[in-house]
């Protein structure tokens, strides 16, 4: 599938935006540990978290769809999972594989999960040492830093963990581990990382202690099935966010978003790069909170981005990458390393398609410098195979002149299905 994208003279109007992907991920996998029935609302049913559903279905649990969204699963107990018959497979979600390895390491059972062409090149080394640590017996390809990963499960022992980076995919995988573990575990990371892991384990009756970058959990705790409504996804809103923000005369307000505080760097650095941004509405739902963000179109300028900023918009940045190329001035992003083992090395594949529409931009070990305010030229673009680089480039094409067209836009659907209908709706 082929997106083609025009100039537009602004974006208006108000939208709802899919339900968040790293809640709706937690929401299967938490609730399936849990006693009794927990029921998923605005749950995302993208690729990606219909493949977790999928592998939970495979150890036993039992999901019914209510509707186009919403979820409900019933839950068999911390020890309810049953050894599935056979191989897990994630698809492209590397949320799923390192979480559920926390899980896996402490069944009684065997068990081997693999995904994709790009999950089976995605690191796992960094989740499964320390799950090594904790005494699960993990197996893979290049001494179980690839998967396919086979899994032995054992009763594991608590540890304290320090993590060497700002990760929520390894502390949610040695969190998850720590359900199994006969005491306390603890760990500790550079900077505090998006924690939807732990608010939705307490929300859910866990013995979980938070305080800063340290988080310390319990094992064998008794998990309570709740009711779950998913905040929008502020990843998903992000794209529009961008769009709005760097059209004059947009006026776009996208209602019930998360505005989780470890996920909000992207209204940080947009209200740092001059951006109309207001937020209504505030409310918790399930731990999480939620508000309304309303945001005006005008001019943009240049700015840093670096440092405990990083881990609060690291998805974010490769629709940042389209408001520093509109913005006036330099935008320099630092410290994300970590965009290299996404679905895409994202570092240079945005830097490539936004050369292509004339951007100049230098690349850094681990990140790049973008000299924005230059008119965009629309192009043929080409997705990578990565939802977020594909919706980035459809983004790019809003403020430049011609035509674009993002090739293989399917892999959108992973995240944010229906995106096409939204942006055309709002165009005026």
């Amino acid at each position: 599938m082929h997106l083609q994208v025009s100039k537009s003279k602004k974006l208006v109007g108000q939208i709802e935006v899919p339900g968040d992907k790293s809640i709706s991920h937690r929401a299967v996998m938490l609730g399936s540990l849990a006693t009794g029935v927990t029921k998923i609302s605005n749950f995302l049913m993208g690729a990606d978290c219909l493949s977790t559903i999928e592998c939970f279905q495979a150890m036993g649990i039992e999901f019914v769809q209510e509707g186009n969204n919403t979820i409900t699963v019933k839950g068999r107990g911390l020890h309810g999972l049953r050894e599935p018959e056979d191989v897990l497979n994630v698809g492209n979600s590397g949320t799923t594989i390192r979480l559920m390895m926390g899980i896996l390491a402490g069944q009684p059972f065997f068990s081997t999960v693999t995904g994709d062409g790009s999950i089976r090149k995605r690191p796992m080394g960094r989740v499964i040492e320390p799950l090594r640590e904790m005494g699960a017996s993990i197996n893979g390809r290049q001494n179980g830093t690839l998967a396919p990963i086979a899994i032995q499960g054992r009763v594991l022992r608590p540890i304290k963990f320090v993590s060497a980076v700002a990760s929520a995919q390894v502390k949610s995988a040695v969190l998850l581990a720590g359900l199994y573990a006969n005491g306390q575990t603890t760990v500790w990371e550079p900077q505090k990382s998006r924690d939807h892991t732990e608010r939705m384990l307490s929300y859910l009756g866990a013995d979980i202690e938070v305080k800063d970058q340290v988080v310390k959990i319990t094992g064998n705790p008794s998990l309570e099935g709740r009711p779950v409504e998913v905040p929008g996804d502020i990843s998903s809103a992000a794209f529009f966010m961008v769009a709005a923000a760097i059209i004059p005369g947009s006026r776009l307000r996208i209602n019930r978003v998360g505005i989780n505080s470890t996920r909000t760097g992207i209204i940080d650095v947009l209200r740092s790069m001059g951006a109309d941004l207001k937020i209504l509405n505030e409310d918790i739902v399930n731990g999480e909170p939620v508000g309304d963000i309303v945001i005006q179109g005008g001019d943009l300028q240049g700015t840093v981005i670096e440092g405990s900023l990083i881990p609060r918009l690291i998805d974010e940045i490769p629709v940042i990458t389209i408001a520093a190329a509109v913005a006036k001035g330099e935008t320099i992003i630092r410290d994300a390393a970590e965009l290299k083992v996404k679905e895409t090395d994202r570092i240079s594949t945005m830097a490539g398609e936004l050369r292509k529409m004339g951007v100049e931009v230098k690349e850094l070990k681990d990140g790049m410098i973008i000299n924005g305010g230059s008119a965009l030229t629309g192009t043929i673009c080409e997705s990578h195979g990565d939802h977020r680089v594909a919706m980035s480039m459809a983004i790019a094409g809003l403020v430049a002149d011609g035509k674009t067209t993002v090739k293989n836009a399917e892999c959108i659907d992973v995240s944010f299905p229906g995106f096409e209908k939204v942006l055309k709706e709002l165009i005026k």
